[in-house]
């Protein structure tokens, strides 16, 4: 069963560029809980702690597809390595700064450096599947095993922090971030065998626009953010209703079945050649996620909420599968690493926004106010796709005019001459 992963994965430098992804990848789960519990604990004040991790999550979302635009344009190694470096040191100020007590312009400054410079090794590492692989099916796969070891990352990441801060030292969580970044980084970036070449811009050519010119891009961005708000509303919902059960203690353990649910069906959704268009699969995923998340207002005790956690987890693998996918589609291939940074950093201005709206919803209405707010964000995530259907069907046709024939289209990474057959 697992063959497809062990094909992709026995090609020349795949195991050791994947492998390294994951642990650079370390600081997207860590850094913003880690910000959260530190400050907490050092300053004593929630509001600050969320206002902190706020600025690094806007830094982030602002300056990500920028350093991806320079990626695509100057190659991987050669912008990222300095900006690992700095992102680094941001992390270590803000960990010098909340121990020594500093005022809290210094913790807003950290922040702000760290998210502008930590870029996105998710779209990096799908880049170089995408120059890695060329047949679609192989393509497929290699984004389902991605999406997997994200989920994987969220599991591990967030229960590692908060074991630490609340066992070692309030900054030790952020500590390992900042190892995982630069050991994880550094190894990554050192592989210069499988970096994508940088694209070759003449003097004269014209300015390049940004993707988000392209409707598909947009959509997809908003489909993200709609996305990532179920992710920020759901982790705070259920700490809420942890501790109305009066169980606080179990509410990392259904946090982590929500994301065992998801990293499982994206290891299955990858071993099967699907034969349904992208477009189809991607509003089928937005529907089945808020059928799932409508479950949410019934919930009354931790182990059904634990069941409906993983159900919803099921869908959340082949969705975010499916738009990463579909970025292929709208942008052209050099642009490939900047299209795929802008809908992480949807997915990550998401939960931002998703965490701050239920915070204001369990304030007024309890946990259940929270799970509305799922619902209402998983709700708004179909509208968008199903309202934008002509946009995603039209990003996936031919050069000829006629829909891609199912067994091609389905598949992630084809181009228009392939489709052609030019």
């Amino acid at each position: 069963m697992l063959s497809p992963y062990r094909k992709i994965l026995s090609r020349p430098g795949a195991l050791a560029f994947s492998s390294s992804g994951v642990i650079a990848r370390l600081p997207m789960s860590m850094a913003g809980i880690g910000i959260v519990l530190m400050v907490e604990a050092l300053y004593h004040s929630y509001g600050l702690a969320g206002r902190v991790s706020a600025v690094y999550v806007l830094a982030q979302a602002i300056c990500s597809p920028q350093l991806a635009r320079l990626v695509d344009r100057h190659g991987q190694a050669r912008v990222m390595r300095p900006a690992i470096t700095v992102s680094s040191l941001g992390l270590i100020g803000i960990v010098t700064a909340a121990l020594s007590h500093a005022p809290t312009p210094w913790l807003y400054a950290t922040a702000a450096l760290t998210g502008a410079t930590i870029g996105s090794f998710g779209a990096l590492v799908r880049a170089r599947w995408s120059n890695l692989l060329t047949a679609p099916r192989d393509v497929h796969t290699a984004y389902s095993l991605e999406s997997a070891l994200d989920e994987l990352v969220f599991v591990v990441g967030p229960v590692v922090a908060t074991i630490l801060a609340a066992n070692v030292s309030p900054a030790a969580g952020l500590l390992v971030a900042v190892i995982g970044m630069i050991g994880g980084g550094f190894w990554f970036l050192s592989q210069r065998a499988t970096q994508p070449a940088p694209t070759v811009r003449h003097a004269d050519a014209p300015r390049q626009r940004s993707v988000l010119r392209s409707g598909g891009v947009v959509v997809l961005a908003i489909v993200f953010v709609a996305v990532g708000t179920i992710f920020g509303a759901t982790d705070v919902a259920t700490v809420a209703f942890a501790d109305e059960q009066g169980r606080p203690d179990l509410a990392g353990v259904v946090l982590a079945v929500f994301a065992l649910g998801s990293l499982i069906s994206g290891l299955l959704y990858g071993l099967r050649h699907w034969t349904m268009a992208l477009w189809k699969r991607f509003i089928a995923g937005t529907v089945v996620i808020a059928l799932g998340t409508s479950l949410f207002v019934l919930v009354q005790s931790m182990t059904v909420l634990a069941l409906v956690m993983f159900v919803v987890g099921f869908a959340i693998s082949p969705t975010i599968i499916n738009g990463n996918a579909l970025v292929q589609h709208f942008v052209p291939r050099e642009r490939l690493t900047e299209g795929l940074t802008w809908i992480g950093t949807a997915l990550g201005v998401g939960v931002s926004v998703g965490a701050s709206v239920a915070g204001m919803a369990i304030d007024a209405r309890g946990s259940h106010g929270g799970f509305l707010v799922v619902l209402g964000a998983a709700v708004l995530a179909v509208l968008a796709a199903v309202g934008s259907l002509r946009v995603l069907r039209a990003g996936t046709v031919d050069v000829v005019g006629h829909e891609d024939l199912p067994d091609v289209e389905a598949e992630p990474g084809s181009t228009t001459t392939e489709l052609s057959g030019h």
